[in-house]
C-alpha cells in the first residue's frame, strides 16, 4: 500500500482523539464528563448531532454506568467506546475489571490525572497505571499526534482475535488533552480499509448464554492463566498492527517500546508518556556536550515489553526511571517493572519520582538528574517534589 499523507490538522489532543473515535465508526458511545477529558466526549456528541457520525450517545448518570453501558453493547457485536480520568476511572474500576476478566473488545481513553487526596484536578500517572491487573492491554501516548495513532490502533488490536481483550489508551491530561499540535490525520477511505466493521459478536441470540457466571477454583485459575496467555499473545499482534499503521502512514511506530539514541549510549533515561519529549530534548542537549546516554520510551505498559526493556539495560553503566505515579511502600511504579527485568544483570536501576499532581518538570530537570547519574551521585530513589 502506498503511503497516505492525509491533512494536517491543528487539534487538541482530546478533540485529535475523538476524530480518530469518529474515523473507527463505534455505534455506541458512553459518556460521563470529567475534567480534563470533558472536551473530548463533547466533540463527538457534536459529531452526531451534525450526523458525521451515526451512532448512540449514552448519557450514564456515572462512570460505573458508562463501562457498563459499552460492556452490554460489546458482547452483542457493537464497537464502543468511552473515555474518563482520574476519580472517574477508580469509579468505574468494578467494571473495568468485569471487562477485562471477560476478555470484551473495546476501547476507552484515560486522560491521565492524580487521584485524590487531597483533591488535584492536574497531570500524573496513577489513574491509569492502578489498573494494570485487570487485564487490559494498555498504551500511551507521547504527544498528540501519538494519542491519535494510538486510538486508531487500539481499537484494531482489541478485535485482534488473538488478542480479544480491552484497551486503554492513556494520555497525559492537559499537557497533551488541551495542548494544540499539528496533527496528520488519515482519509477517511484509508482508515475504513485499516480498521473495516466489527463483524463478530460475544453473544449468540439464537443460542442464549449467560455471562459472568461463578468459576469454581479450577476454572477460575483456568480463565486467569488463559489471560496470562491472550496478554502474552498480543504482543505480536500489537506489533503488527503497529507495523501495518507504519506501512500506511509511513510514521514510525517502533512497538512496544522506542530507543533514542540509545546504540552507544552508557546510560539511558526511562520514561512513558508526555514527557517523553522533554526527555529527548535533554539527551539530544547532553549529547552535543559528549555525554553517551539515549532514551528508553515504554509506548506499550501491558502487556509489559519484558524483552526488549532487558535488552535495552544490558551492558549499561546506569540507568534512571522517570516515575509520575508511586507505589506506596515499595516504590515508583515503572521503576519497579523496569528493575524487575534487570534481574541478574549488572546495570544499577535508581527512581526518578516527579510530575506528581501537574508539577513541572523540565528539560533541565532531566538534564541534571542525568549529569548526576554519571557523576555518581544519584541516589537509588529522589522525589523531585
Amino acid at each position: 500500500m502506498l503511503i497516505q499523507k492525509g491533512k494536517a490538522l491543528a487539534l487538541v489532543g482530546n478533540h485529535a482523539v475523538a476524530y480518530a473515535v469518529k474515523q473507527a465508526k463505534p455505534q455506541v458511545l458512553a459518556v460521563f464528563p470529567i475534567t480534563p477529558q470533558t472536551t473530548m466526549l463533547e466533540k463527538l456528541s457534536e459529531y452526531i448531532d451534525n450526523g458525521e457520525l451515526k451512532a448512540e450517545l449514552i448519557k450514564v448518570e456515572s462512570e460505573h454506568s458508562a463501562m457498563a453501558a459499552i460492556f452490554g453493547a460489546a458482547l452483542t457485536g457493537s464497537r464502543v467506546f468511552t473515555a474518563t480520568a482520574s476519580q472517574g476511572l477508580l469509579y468505574m474500576t468494578e467494571m473495568i475489571y468485569w471487562v477485562g476478566g471477560q476478555r470484551v473488545p473495546l476501547v476507552a481513553a484515560v486522560a491521565t490525572r492524580a487521584i485524590a487526596s487531597p483533591w488535584s484536578i492536574w497531570d500524573d500517572h496513577q489513574d491509569f497505571v492502578s489498573k494494570r491487573d485487570a487485564i487490559w492491554v494498555q498504551m500511551m501516548g507521547e504527544n498528540v499526534q501519538d494519542a491519535y495513532d494510538i486510538t486508531l490502533m487500539s481499537f484494531r488490536i482489541s478485535e485482534d482475535p488473538r488478542v480479544m481483550m480491552p484497551v486503554m489508551m492513556g494520555f497525559d491530561g492537559f499537557i497533551l488533552t488541551h495542548t494544540m499540535e499539528r496533527v496528520e490525520v488519515l482519509p477517511d477511505s484509508v482508515v475504513d480499509e485499516f480498521l473495516p466493521p466489527r463483524e463478530f459478536k460475544l453473544v449468540d441470540f439464537d443460542n442464549p448464554l449467560g455471562i459472568g457466571a461463578v468459576a469454581t477454583p479450577d476454572n477460575y485459575a483456568r480463565y486467569r492463566k488463559k489471560a496470562m496467555e491472550a496478554m502474552e499473545r498480543a504482543k505480536m499482534a500489537i506489533k503488527e498492527v503497529m507495523a501495518k499503521f507504519e506501512e500506511i502512514t509511513g510514521r514510525k511506530q517502533y512497538g512496544l517500546t522506542e530507543c533514542y539514541m540509545c546504540e552507544d549510549a552508557d546510560y539511558l533515561v526511562v520514561g512513558m508518556g508526555a514527557w517523553v519529549g522533554d526527555m529527548r530534548v535533554a539527551v539530544s542537549r547532553l549529547r552535543e556536550r559528549g555525554k553517551k546516554v539515549g532514551l528508553l520510551k515504554v509506548k506499550v505498559f501491558r502487556p509489559f515489553p519484558r524483552e526488549e526493556v532487558r535488552e535495552a539495560l544490558k551492558s549499561r553503566k546506569g540507568v534512571v526511571v522517570f516515575d509520575r505515579a508511586y507505589s506506596f511502600g515499595s516504590g515508583g511504579v515503572l521503576s519497579l517493572e523496569v528493575k524487575a527485568n534487570a534481574y541478574g544483570l549488572t546495570t544499577p536501576v535508581h527512581t526518578i519520582v516527579a510530575g506528581l499532581g501537574g508539577k513541572d518538570v523540565r528539560p533541565r530537570d532531566i538534564e541534571g538528574t542525568l549529569e548526576d547519574l554519571i557523576e555518581g551521585k544519584l541516589e537509588e530513589e529522589r522525589w523531585l517534589a
